[in-house]
């Protein structure tokens, strides 16, 4: 079966919230043409932050050295280190200076498996279904923040595969110790094409 693989751009982005675009991203797909080869998954669970609320890095506008990214424009990554151990993977969704971003918190694998294995060191169990795990599988880091998705010479980018998310499911966010109780976390466990 054929099908048209369509690169993101900044329209995707315009005239829409953080909270619609943690939405649109779902059924997304999230490539990363990496040195070990091309890796793609399903976006299938995503959270939506803002500078109005508590447990956003950038809560009233602070900014950081660590946060700075999430000051630019839509559709930058922005790669946060958490725990002392593992990394987080973002996409920017405000305007720039304001601070506003969607941490992908799981993908369904798609292509490149084998690596996300040999990135995971094996652990073949819930191989991207955390942030942190999905960070681990596709091989981003430090290094990666602040790539632009939207750069046509980026190796790391969205795709429209034509994937529909089947029964969005809208919780609290996890992980989090302020503003637990904002329902701004979506999940989707299947999508079709």
């Amino acid at each position: 079966m054929s099908r048209s693989n369509k690169r993101l751009s900044k329209t995707f982005f315009s005239n829409k919230t953080t909270l619609e675009l943690a939405q649109a991203l779902l059924g997304k797909v999230l490539v990363h043409k990496s040195p070990a080869g091309v890796i793609k998954g399903i976006i299938n669970e995503t959270e939506a932050y803002s500078q109005d609320e508590e447990s956003c890095h950038a809560f009233g506008g602070k900014r950081s050295k660590r946060n700075e990214v999430m000051f630019w424009r839509a559709g930058h990554l922005y790669v946060y280190f958490t725990y002392g151990m593992h990394y987080c993977i973002n996409i920017v969704t405000g305007e720039p200076d304001r601070a506003e971003a969607v941490l992908i918190r799981s993908v369904l694998p798609l292509e490149g498996q084998d690596i996300m294995l040999l990135n995971r060191k094996g652990r073949q169990k819930n191989l991207a279904d955390g942030p942190a795990k999905l960070a681990m599988a596709y091989g981003f880091g430090k290094a990666h923040n602040g790539v632009d998705l939207l750069d046509g010479a980026s190796v790391i980018y969205l795709e429209d595969q034509g994937y529909k998310p089947e029964e969005i499911t809208q919780t609290e966010r996890i992980g989090i110790s302020k503003a637990k109780d904002l329902p701004w976390r979506f999940v989707c466990r299947k999508c079709i094409q």
